[in-house]
């Protein structure tokens, strides 16, 4: 097989062309009356808004989708690079599909997301599993159609990662296949200006790239209008939102915007950076009809030190404080946070800062990470004398701190009534689950025709992080 990478010139032909192309070929290469399409998404809230984008434009080639890699013609595997586990994850499902593509030759696997992005990884799926046909990045999912016909039509193993510019630019209109009727994402912004040090977003994200106000709005219109309940305004940092636009708009005048939508809904955001946070985005949270009372904050580290190794650009009693005015304005607002275990050079003493930080603030829910070094960030070059056992040792003792105050703030909510979304009925137990306002999972009995529907429940007993309720 010919190779391409990466492609050195930008498409001359229209998407529309190529998509027509590759809808014309898979009708005739299917295996059964439509091509069916696997697409595998790892990772944050926003590969799986890019998921849903990558469905979009597949399903204008003429694919229906499934989860059985033998029913499938083309497999796509949407990649995470934020953690070791995620990529070893990655590398051992791909490595299992060669057997997959040995009883169906004609069988298309691409492999796309930020792990491929990294010119390492790239490089060992080249050398490695010359079973890919496709490898490419996160700048050019809006080019899969050409990129698909190349890799099918042509018989060329392409990998493209996006190194022009034009390909940094946001492209709107994109197609969307959503995998829900009730939660919907929405992305405001792409990429990340702020460089931690453990972190490799920016490398394989990009810098910052805000969507222009009135598109946000027309897809957010769009989304009540077709009835979500639940719509999560998605970037890496939301904080930062308009800082490179041409008008004066930030990100807490964008929700003022939306949230004035007239309709039955949820606002939720991610990711919020505390350096970025400000007193003006906790007014519009307290102030708003539609947003969620749940505030996803992360802090990292509790101890200063290490937040300047971090590169976090804010200290321990800057975030504490935040978080004292954001009680106070909405007393009733869920926090949850991320944190990470062990960074290279963490004493234990520095630990216990960060246990004595999530004492303060009494988190609703934590997701903990122990360090994982990513290659290309500063972290991975810094010294890191502590053992992996010592490491799982701090992480154990912080997630039972964590379960205590998730239990004991669960159950203070026994008695009260909640505002629940219902999601899904359990076909087990046959039980309904649905999230409260501050995000909380309730189950409760109930009809199954009230699922993507709010409920009031009454909350009658507490388990750590999930609630048993009753229907009113």
């Amino acid at each position: 097989m010919a190779e391409q990478f990466p492609a050195q010139a930008p498409p001359v032909r229209p998407q529309a062309e190529y998509i027509s192309d590759v809808s014309q070929i898979m009708a005739v290469r299917a295996r059964g009356t439509v091509p069916m399409a696997l697409v595998h998404t790892y990772g944050c809230q926003q590969n799986v808004a890019d998921g849903e984008k990558i469905k979009g434009q597949l399903e204008e080639m003429g694919f229906s989708f499934t989860d059985n890699e033998d029913e499938a013609d083309l497999i796509i595997f949407n990649t995470c690079a934020v953690r070791e586990h995620a990529e070893d994850r990655v590398f051992g499902n791909v490595g299992a599909l060669k057997n997959v593509k040995r009883r169906n030759p004609s069988l298309i696997i691409a492999l796309c997301g930020c792990m491929m992005e990294q010119e390492h990884v790239a490089e060992r799926i080249r050398k490695s599993y010359p079973f890919v046909n496709l490898v490419f990045g996160t700048h050019v999912i809006h080019r899969l159609p050409e990129l698909l016909f190349a890799a099918i039509a042509e018989g060329r193993r392409v990998f493209e990662r996006g190194d022009d510019s034009a390909d940094r630019e946001i492209v709107e209109g994109l197609p969307v296949h959503r995998d829900g009727s009730t939660k919907a994402w929405l992305t405001v912004m792409y990429g990340c200006d702020n460089f931690c040090s453990y972190c490799v977003v920016p490398y394989v994200r990009g810098r910052e790239r805000s969507r222009a106000p009135e598109a946000i709005f027309e897809e957010f219109k769009g989304l009540v209008d077709a009835g979500y309940k639940d719509i999560t305004l998605l970037g890496q940092n939301v904080n930062s939102y308009g800082k490179h636009l041409d008008e004066t708009v930030n990100f807490a005048g964008l929700l003022k915007k939306l949230d004035a939508v007239d309709g039955d809904y949820r606002i939720r955001f991610m990711t919020s950076h505390p350096k970025d946070a400000t007193r003006e985005l906790i007014d519009t949270i307290a102030q708003g009809r539609h947003i969620s009372h749940h505030l996803h904050l992360p802090f990292q580290s509790g101890n200063n030190r290490v937040l300047k190794e971090m590169n976090r650009g804010y200290t321990r009693e800057k975030y504490l404080a935040l978080i004292e005015y954001a009680k106070e304005k909405i007393p009733d607002l869920s926090l949850t946070s991320d944190v990470i275990v062990g960074f290279p050079g963490e004493t234990y003493e520095e630990f216990l800062d960060t246990v004595s930080l999530i004492r303060a603030v009494g988190f609703t829910s934590l997701y903990t990470f122990i360090y994982s070094p990513r290659v290309g960030n500063r972290a991975a070059k810094m010294p890191d004398p502590v053992p992996a056992k010592e490491r799982s040792k701090w992480f154990a003792e912080l997630c039972g701190v964590q379960e205590q105050i998730a239990a004991s703030r669960c159950a203070c909510m026994v008695g009260t009534v909640q505002r629940v979304l219902v999601e899904e009925q359990n076909e087990k137990t046959g039980l309904l689950s649905g999230r409260t306002d501050g995000n909380i999972i309730v189950d409760f009995s109930g009809d199954k025709e009230i699922v993507g529907s709010f409920a009031d429940v009454k909350i009658i007993s507490a388990r750590n992080w999930i609630l048993n309720g009753e229907l009113i």
